[in-house]
This record gives C-alpha cells, structure tokens and sequence, in this order.
C-alpha cells in the first residue's frame, strides 16, 4: 500500500471559496506532499501558476453538481478546463438518464466526455446516496463500458448526504476491478481512521476536504 498523502485529492468545491483558499490548500498540498487537488475550474488557471515546476495534479468537476448539463455543455467545459491546465476532470453521470433505464444515454455521455480527454483520466461520479445498490452496480457498468477511469461515490453535494461508505465503495471495487477501472471515495472522509477503512475497501483515489487533520491522524496512529 502507498503511503496515506499518495491517496489523497486535496478538495474545495464550496461555491464561496476565494482565491485565497485556493492558496491555502495549494499551500497544503506541497506541504504534505498530496497526490493533487481538486477545485472548480475557475480557479484551474489560477492553481496551475501556483504549482508550476511541480508533479500535483490539478483535478476539476464538469456537469456539477446537479448532473443537469447538456452532453454538449458538459464537453465545452471540458475542453475549456483541459485547455485551462487540468490534469484530470471529475463528471457526474446522467442520474436521470439512469433513474429513467436510458443505460445507452448514460454510457454515451460518458463515453464523448473521454473522447475529448486524450489521456487525462476521467472519474465519473455516480452519487451514490440518490442510488440503490443495484443502480450502483450498472452506474458502475456503465462507466466501465464507456471508457472511464475511476468511478467515485459522490460530489457531496446532495442533502444530507452520507457519502462515502465501505459497503459502497466494496460493491464498485468489487464492479469494476477485473476492468482495471478504480474507485475514488469522497464525501464524508474527515479523520485517518475513516480513510483506511475505504482504503481497504478498493479505493486508490479520496476526495476529501480534510487531508490535513487525517495526516496528523496518521501521525497519532504509527
């Protein structure tokens, strides 16, 4: 197993974050050694300044967080973070499209989204909370079969959210593993303890807006 910080997608998604959040978890991030972060992409261009000379990654959102987007609206943003500096695009997949069994739909979208990503890795969020285990299990499919890289839990967006669970991210590790696709876990994750759970679970990938306390809890625990 790598070590904790190797896992970890630094993220702030608020819609009131500024610039100056931005910086401290760029900030954060160099300093802990993280995989990357995770921010909306009008701060891409801005975050990539920041890091310039380093390996951090840049992973942004499109067609977030409602999944509302038209296909062609949710390629324009993109392309447009992609050209802004993005290393990876975070997609939430067409959950009325599945509540509706429009599977074709639900695998188009994502598969014209990788189309234009070359490759950058494309993570498609399922949001697991609006879903039954059997809608996570053909979401799963789906992206498998469209192309997609990772499959994540959640935008943590959605009321009352649970967000990442170790049952959850089991049943698409368990989905999707012989593809080769991987499992992000996000929503939810605030301590150490928490993060290995989902890490034994399949997980290679958090999105989490903690990565600095469950650092010092990893400390806590050698």
């Amino acid at each position: 197993m790598n070590a904790i910080n190797n896992y970890i997608e630094h993220t702030i998604l608020r819609p009131d974050s500024k610039i100056i959040d931005i910086e401290r978890i760029v900030k954060e991030t160099i300093e802990n050694n993280f995989f990357g972060i995770c921010i909306n992409p009008n701060y891409v261009e801005f975050a990539k300044n920041l890091l310039k000379g380093s390996n951090i990654k840049i992973v942004t959102v499109v067609n977030f967080p409602l999944a509302s987007n038209t296909i062609k609206t949710t390629l324009f943003q993109t392309t447009e973070a992609l050209k802004f500096g993005a290393d990876e695009i975070d997609t939430v997949l067409n959950i009325s499209a599945l509540k509706n069994k429009d599977y074709k739909k639900v695998e188009y979208d994502i598969k014209k989204t990788k189309e234009v990503m070359g490759n950058h890795n494309l993570k498609v969020i399922l949001e697991t909370d609006l879903l039954t285990k059997e809608e996570i299990v053909i979401a799963s499919k789906c992206a498998v079969a469209a192309g997609a890289n990772f499959v994540k839990t959640s935008t943590g967006f959605v009321k009352n959210s649970i967000g990442a669970t170790v049952e959850n991210v089991r049943l698409m590790y368990k989905t999707v593993k012989a593809s080769g696709v991987e499992v992000k876990a996000s929503g939810g994750i605030k301590d150490f303890k928490s993060a290995m759970a989902l890490i034994d679970a399949g997980a290679s990938r958090l999105g989490t807006s903690s990565g600095v306390d469950i650092m010092l809890g990893r400390d806590k625990n050698v």
